[in-house]
């Protein structure tokens, strides 16, 4: 569980406090008054007061008395998981998918939208018609804003994604363009990095605070999470491994040319995609993800060379983020999960044997939960950790 952070100065505002006094109550089950005020180190008529706010602002509730210790049974605390809902979108490579979630990352209602190669301005009214859609489906609970996990390069601190080829969009500013659409806040971020936050804050995992995420889908990327912080660089593209070139495929007589423009990234030979691309040309019926999964698992040869491969060149690519970061924790999301430990298991044998060994061995590589919600559920988790002051760990 993330430390709360310091009593706040006579400086400080009452929202600060407000939002201290949430995340204690966030961060635990159920608690009394008097724990918060232990915990945060405010007076218990300070937490009274603020917490009179929160109960009228519906973000928490009473839920009946707790054990006594002596003296009066205290009155317990929960956080109202319907208090607010937030708008998650997923800016998919042929889909749209957008949810509504609840405070404790649920997910409430769920909608998604075929892109039918729809981008540029065209892609942009998709992703008004779902928020829309999801606005109209929402019923009683207030909306705390909208959070966005798109492709590509994006510059969360401003809302613009710089580039995502796929989507035809460069320099496009979503976050006030959508704000401006709908008069709520918006948030936007890179899709890996919104599936690590959705690990690190509502994965079953109680995962540590240094953290590296990579998710393995149709492409490559990876989030990285710093002393409970989603770390983003400073130009907002750390964790871009996808688009790095790793051992010599470049020069190899079939490389592929990758969708940035270059050849050899390591996406064209690591991710789903490129997995199932190469296993086709080898095995006429391999032609989307699943049957590269049951193909591998039941030992097709050519399949089986095909996944290894990738995974040993995928165990470059950590091998390198745990050489420039020396994270002892590394999860792996998406697609390729299904391909289970033998896959698991060779890029635990590349990554190892690529690292320094005093660095590597004490790191742990394990295939995360499969889901389809990741990167909805993340970018939910940004925005309430923007507007409500909430921790990104447990």
């Amino acid at each position: 569980m993330a430390n709360l952070p310091e009593k706040a100065t006579h400086r400080q505002t009452r929202t600060f406090n407000q939002q201290l006094v949430l995340r204690a109550i966030y961060d635990r089950t159920e608690v009394s008054r008097a724990e918060i005020a232990r915990l945060t180190g405010l007076t218990r008529t300070s937490v009274s007061a603020l917490v009179g706010g929160l109960l009228r602002d519906g973000l928490i509730e009473e839920i009946g008395l707790g054990p006594s210790t002596g003296g009066k049974a205290p009155i317990m605390l929960r956080v109202n998981r319907d208090g607010r809902h937030a708008i998650g979108l997923d800016l998919g490579a042929s889909r749209f998918s957008g949810a509504l979630v609840d405070m404790r990352g649920g997910i409430v209602k769920l909608a998604d939208v075929e892109l039918e190669g729809r981008d540029g301005a065209d892609a942009v009214e998709v992703v008004f018609g779902l928020i829309e859609s999801l606005i109209r489906r929402n019923g009683t609970s207030s909306l705390l804003g909208v959070g966005i996990g798109a492709p590509g390069l994006v510059d969360s601190r401003n809302g613009i994604v710089r580039w995502a080829v796929n989507l035809d969009w460069t320099d496009l500013p979503l976050a006030s363009i959508v704000s401006e659409r709908f008069r709520m806040p918006v948030v936007v971020a890179n899709d890996s990095q919104a599936a690590a936050v959705a690990e690190s804050t509502f994965g079953t995992m109680p995962w540590p605070q240094n953290l590296i995420v990579v998710r393995v889908g149709m492409g490559i990327g990876a989030g990285i999470i710093l002393g409970g912080q989603l770390y983003q660089g400073e130009g907002s593209g750390a964790g871009e491994i996808g688009h790095s070139i790793f051992g010599r495929p470049a020069q190899a007589a079939n490389a592929e040319r990758c969708r940035c423009g270059r050849v050899g990234c390591l996406e064209t030979v690591a991710s789903m995609g490129a997995m199932v691309r190469t296993a086709h040309r080898l095995v006429a019926s391999v032609d989307d993800d699943q049957s590269l999964i049951d193909a591998f698992h039941s030992g097709q040869d050519e399949v089986h060379a095909v996944v290894l491969e990738a995974a040993r060149m995928l165990g470059e690519g950590i091998a390198a983020m745990i050489a420039a970061l020396n994270i002892n924790h590394v999860l792996i999301i998406g697609a390729a999960t299904h391909l289970g430990l033998e896959y698991l298991a060779e890029i635990r044998r590349q990554a190892h044997a690529s690292a320094l060994p005093l660095i590597s061995r004490q790191t742990r590589i394990e295939l995360g939960e499969t889901r389809g919600d990741d990167v909805v559920i993340g970018a939910s988790a940004l925005l309430m950790t923007q507007e409500l002051g909430l921790s990104l760990t447990r």
